[in-house]
């Protein structure tokens, strides 16, 4: 007779379950708690700081476009002194 040397029973199994249903509860509690302690900014930051990030991302826009349209003029400028058609996109 073969004698089953598993320690994995139904009530080992129901401890296990209970530790990670109770270290869930432990954590949602505690990032309850922490959440309570976060400053959250007001609205008029908020509004203020997405107008500073939408100004911001427009300028460096139209900067890029201009430097990327003078750098493509001047090497269609340095291939037409040379003969060659240059780049066409």
């Amino acid at each position: 007779m073969a004698v089953n040397s598993q320690t994995t029973t139904l009530d080992t199994m129901k401890e296990a379950t209970g530790g990670r249903i109770e270290r869930a509860r432990l954590f949602l509690s505690e990032v309850r708690n922490e959440l309570k302690r976060v400053t959250w900014p007001s609205q008029k930051e908020v509004y203020a700081t997405t107008v500073v990030v939408i100004l911001t991302s427009a300028f460096f826009g139209i900067y890029l476009f201009v430097l990327d349209f003078g750098l493509l003029r001047l090497v269609r400028w340095i291939f037409s002194l040379f003969g060659a058609s240059g780049p066409t996109a």
